[in-house]
């Protein structure tokens, strides 16, 4: 190891760095996943689907997960430990309401519209795995292009899909 890279290391910078990439990745991941619980709790109402009501809430879990470590980033592991126990506790409440859901629907039954399960659950696969190899990417390359690039897909995709949904609202209405 270079005399040089020892002192940058032995100096703590290089925790405060790692500390700022944590925090930017998890407001990217926040955004995400909060985006995606608005988009597929709208369409899983609206084609009568658990499946995509389940998915948002899981999302819907992950952006908690994800704004409670933001900020225990830097922090003690007390505080990290609260915020993992708080993160556990909001999935299991997420995972009741739609197990309660699950009987719900049983005893009262409604087919779900599969045409929009398929499309937002396929547009909920492509945010994850897009994030995953922008992430792999940008670390291969140094560069923020990869990341700049899936946060804009995504965004498009996003607002494509808001756009139909309030399309398909407006035609419902006549």
């Amino acid at each position: 190891m270079a005399q040089g890279s020892s002192k940058a290391v032995g100096c703590g910078c290089g925790a405060e760095q790692a500390a700022e990439l944590q925090r930017r990745t998890l407001w990217v991941v926040l955004v995400i996943n909060a985006a995606m619980f608005v988009v597929e709790l709208a369409v899983g109402l609206r084609a009568g689907s658990t499946g995509l009501i389940a998915d948002s809430l899981d999302m819907l879990a992950d952006a908690g997960v994800y704004g409670l470590s933001l900020g225990a980033v830097g922090r003690n592991m007390t505080q990290q430990r609260r915020t993992a126990v708080l993160s556990g506790r909001l999935q299991i409440i997420l995972a009741i309401w739609v197990l309660l859901d699950v009987l719900r629907r049983t005893v009262l039954g409604r087919e779900p519209i599969s045409a929009l399960m398929v499309g937002i659950g396929a547009l909920a696969l492509l945010a994850n795995l897009g994030v995953i190899v922008a992430g792999l990417l940008v670390a291969w390359s140094g560069s923020r292009i990869p990341d700049l690039m899936i946060g804009s897909a995504i965004s498009l995709l996003v607002l494509n899909g808001g756009r139909r949904i309030l399309r398909e609202a407006r035609a419902s209405r006549v």
